[in-house]
């Protein structure tokens, strides 16, 4: 989703003129789409509604709607009201003031709505037109008249937004249709959304306007839901669309896809440890990430998914199928993935069968979603309980779709319904009930872990809570320790390299320096010089990894004293490292030479 989403919805159903036919559906229109837009697992939009409003008033908003947006926007603008034509073929909006006769001064032009969007900075701008065009005449009215086409989408798609990334309008019917109020144009029944709005809602609402199954309701899913829906409902009643945008418009997440969960990320020492340029470092935290996978809040669980899905697909290969393996353990497994009820009588009692979660409490945290009218799903202690409903006979097959946050797996059910005793021929009353389920895991008890962990007493946790630890110091300490001896191992191997050399130059022609270093012992400090000044560096590394893991174990001087000797350490072990590999390299260079 992108990182502002603002959503204005102007529904006006009252008229002052008596030429203006009252509406029944705006109101609803608005309280409905209000709900799902605003709605922050749908579509997460910030929401205004102006109802009933005048033409000046609609003005303002709509501009200061459109004004000081960023790229990053995503915006949504929509009508519910009376589309006029002018005598000169332009289209308004009617706003609840609006004379007819007076359209350019009562009315809001559809001119002046296409220079906002067009002007706007906003990076995408869709609006949606659920309007009646010609259907907005009372009987009998004089002073409004329907003739010629209102080309909607014309009034729109002449200029391209000269700031933004796109625009996308979507409108209930087509130039010469009305835009239908519960499949008639009646004026006395009880108010219900319009069968465009009522489409977007329930697509939104239900997920099946995700019609990819790819977890978010984008533009042309949503469009191709309406118009499927608007179509079967009214024949006569005809969406169209019109569009310039770069990529895919994702309008609200689908209840239908995965589980949405806001992740908490990772301590800063954790993601400070994964830029490290030392491998044992990168190493920890990854291994911190792991289990931070298996804790059961699963926001803490879902931030250390994120991470260890990047290290998976950028770190070097053994941190990558560690991160990888990880991975794998949330994954969903339901047991069995294959249930069949048999045969079961017409109308007896629904039978039921239970379907078991594993892994941890992120795996099994999911969506489930009946496939068939006749399944039932209820979340259980053990993972789930499928019910059969029995109205339907004959035989049954169908799949419960279970979507997670990493993946999505699939449950078949399978059963036979059979005519129950003294049973006649009759037709099937099962009526489409299927319910959405999400399956919360602090109801499913964790799998039992391979050993018992050693039990921590009170008296324990109380002294790991009040002793500080020393192993940071102790181990910042060693590493010094070792990068001295490294450095003044160094210091006796050049020395004895010096003494060799003279010896090998008062020699003359019969000398081999290759002898005088064996005969001064030079090589057995440099070879001692490079493992204590490697193991410095990696025992520093380790006493900062620990400090910055268990930093609530630590008190103030032992962090300070920790960071001043591993640098200390390190300022030491680098520069001996080097003169001893150089050392060696000379050695190794010159020694068949001299």
């Amino acid at each position: 989703m992108t990182d502002s989403r603002h959503a204005l919805i102007i529904a006006n159903d009252r008229y002052a003129d008596q030429g203006l036919k009252k509406l029944r559906a705006p109101a609803q229109d608005a309280a409905a789409l209000e709900r799902v837009l605003h709605d922050p697992q749908i579509g997460d939009f910030e929401v205004e509604v102006v109802h009933n409003a005048s033409a000046d008033l609609m003005r303002r908003r709509v501009q200061g709607f459109f004004n000081d947006r960023r790229r990053s926007d995503t915006l949504l603008l929509h009508f519910s009201c009376h589309g006029l034509k002018s005598e000169s073929g332009e289209l308004y909006f009617a706003a609840s003031d609006t004379e007819p006769p007076l359209l350019a001064a009562t009315a809001v032009a559809s001119q002046f709505v296409r220079g906002c969007l067009a002007a706007t900075r906003a990076g995408r701008s869709v609006l949606f037109l659920d309007c009646c065009y010609g259907g907005a005449f009372s009987r009998g009215s004089a002073s409004v008249r329907a003739s010629g086409e209102v080309n909607v989408l014309e009034s729109f798609a002449k200029d391209e937004p000269v700031s933004g990334r796109g625009w996308a309008v979507i409108t209930a019917s087509d130039s010469m249709e009305y835009a239908f109020e519960d499949r008639e144009l009646t004026e006395n029944s009880a108010p219900r959304p319009s069968l465009f709005t009522h489409a977007v809602v329930e697509g939104l609402e239900t997920g099946e306007a995700d019609l990819d199954g790819d977890g978010n309701v984008s533009l042309d899913d949503l469009y191709e839901y309406v118009y499927r829906h608007v179509r079967e409902q009214n024949p006569h009643q005809t969406p169209k669309k019109a569009a310039e945008l770069q990529g895919e418009l994702h309008l609200a997440h689908s209840r239908r896809g995965g589980i949405k969960i806001v992740a908490i990320p990772s301590p800063p020492s954790v993601r400070a440890a994964l830029n490290s340029d030392d491998f044992l470092t990168r190493r920890g935290a990854v291994t911190e990430l792991c289990a931070r996978l298996q804790r059961p809040e699963l926001a803490v669980a879902e931030g250390a998914r994120q991470q260890l899905a990047e290290v998976a697909h950028n770190e070097v290969q053994p941190l990558a199928d560690q991160a990888a393996a990880a991975l794998s353990e949330i994954r969903l497994a339901p047991s069995p993935d294959h249930l069949d009820f048999g045969r079961v009588p017409r109308g007896s009692h629904p039978p039921k069968q239970s379907v078991a979660l594993h892994g941890p409490p992120l795996a099994r945290h999911c969506v489930v979603q009946p496939g068939q009218p006749w399944l039932r799903v209820d979340p259980a202690r053990s993972g789930l309980e499928v019910h059969v409903d029995t109205a339907a006979p004959g035989h049954l097959a169908g799949d419960l779709m279970l979507k997670g946050v990493a993946d999505e797996s699939v449950i078949h059910v399978e059963a036979e319904v059979v005519p129950a005793d003294g049973d006649g021929p009759h037709e099937p009353q099962t009526q489409d009930k299927r319910r959405t389920v999400v399956v919360d895991p602090s109801t499913v008890p964790p799998p039992p872990p391979p050993k018992e962990p050693p039990k921590i007493t009170e008296e324990q946790e109380r002294r790991d809570r009040t002793t500080p630890s020393r192993r940071a110091p102790t181990l910042a300490g060693a590493a010094l320790a070792l990068a001295i001896t490294s450095l003044a191992l160094l210091f006796m191997t050049m020395q004895r390299g010096v003494v060799a050399v003279v010896a090998r130059a008062d020699a003359g022609e019969a000398g081999n320096v290759e002898d005088n270093i064996r005969e001064q012992g030079a090589l057995t400090p440099l070879i001692v010089c490079l493992i204590t000044g490697a193991a410095a560096l990696v025992v520093g590394a380790y006493a900062r990894h620990d400090l910055d893991a268990r930093r609530e174990h630590y008190t103030r001087q032992a962090v300070s004293g920790t960071h001043t000797l591993t640098a200390v350490a390190k300022g030491l072990a680098i520069p001996a490292l080097i003169l001893a590999v150089l050392a060696g390299v000379a050695y190794l260079v010159g020694s068949g030479q001299w």
